[in-house]
């Protein structure tokens, strides 16, 4: 099995300041594997260093510390009434639209003077799409395709986290399609590590019906943790067992300055009041009917108070080693996948 472990450059340069001089909350998922947590505050770090201007504060959703509490209070203590708040998310799934915004609703309560400006996840972009191709043609080099197996005879293998939302899922779909257009490769399956279905042992087995020489493993992911090293375990035994076949898998993205510009976006546009997600297909809208989103919050900028009337419910385990998988057959998933809290 070939694995590269250097695909993650950093940063160059530095950027000028924004005309507004406000903190940026970081608020990563979170995770029980150290070195995960680890990889978000290195990215902090190193996004903070191409602006200095300004704080660049690293929270975490769940799992880990600092909490988004904890980031609001630290911006606070500094005097800022206006905080601009990023996920380092991927896709906009439950998280991004129910729980940060939940977090910082009680942020909210016990700080009404802040004024919070939550901005869009990392989304399908084109710098997106440009990263995956040149990371893939990487792999086409001697060094880690000795065989010089064509892209012909390989299929790729998209691997997504899994969520509880539709809308979230399809995205992985839509991306991994599009890395797969004009790229020559015989195919591309795609599949899920959690929550939702094809799992990543259905993803090996269907990637091999088309006899491939070379099987690629794509896992959708910006930092390491519990469910990258589990890919990486499921990876290693299929090569094993299925030794007549080559497998690559490429690890997860990084600080890659690619992403870093695509932040940098981000930010920008929670200072134009520019932010826009697709609420077309959210499950929390369509559970209201249409014409709102039943989660009660507008997808927007400017964060006021939404009354989600929720708790901190997820679809995993929290705190206690490998995460509970709640929806181990398609079924289980199917006859909840459109419902909302």
């Amino acid at each position: 099995m070939t694995t590269p472990n250097d695909f993650s450059p950093s940063a160059t340069g530095t950027w000028s300041p924004l005309p507004t001089q406000r903190p940026l909350l970081l608020v990563g998922h979170g995770s029980r594997d150290l070195e995960g947590r680890d990889r978000v505050l290195e990215f902090a770090a190193a996004y903070q260093a191409l602006d200095t201007s300004r704080p660049v504060i690293p929270c975490f959703l769940e799992l880990t510390e600092p909490t988004i509490q904890d980031g609001v209070d630290r911006c606070v203590e500094q005097g800022y009434t206006d905080i601009s708040v990023l996920p380092i998310l991927l896709f906009a799934a439950r998280h991004n639209k129910f729980d940060v915004t939940n977090e910082l609703d009680r942020a909210r309560q016990r700080h009404p003077q802040v004024k919070f400006h939550y901005g869009r996840h990392f989304g399908i972009t084109p710098a997106i799409i440009q990263l995956w191709q040149e990371r893939l043609a990487e792999l086409d080099s001697p060094r880690f395709n000795p065989n010089g197996i064509a892209r012909e005879d390989t299929v790729l293998l998209f691997v997504g986290r899994g969520a509880s939302d539709p809308d979230a899922n399809g995205d992985v779909y839509k991306l991994a399609r599009i890395v797969w257009e004009g790229s020559r490769y015989k195919t591309v399956e795609i599949c899920f590590i959690g929550i939702t279905h094809p799992r990543l042992e259905e993803g090996f087995r269907r990637a091999r019906m088309y006899e491939p020489k070379r099987i690629i493993v794509l896992p959708y992911f910006l930092f390491t943790g519990v469910l990258i090293k589990k890919i990486l375990d499921i990876t290693q035994q299929e090569q094993a067992a299925h030794p007549e076949q080559l497998v690559s898998y490429l690890p997860e993205m990084g600080s890659h300055p690619q992403l870093m510009q695509i932040l940098r976006d981000r930010e920008i546009e929670t200072h134009l009041g520019q932010v826009a997600m697709n609420c077309e297909m959210c499950k929390f809208r369509l559970a209201a009917g249409g014409s709102q989103h039943g989660h009660g919050h507008d997808h927007g900028h400017a964060h006021t108070d939404h009354g989600h009337g929720h708790g901190h419910g997820h679809d995993h385990g929290h705190h206690h080693g490998e995460p509970v998988d709640l929806f181990p057959e398609p079924d289980d998933y199917h006859q909840r996948a459109w419902q909302v809290p």
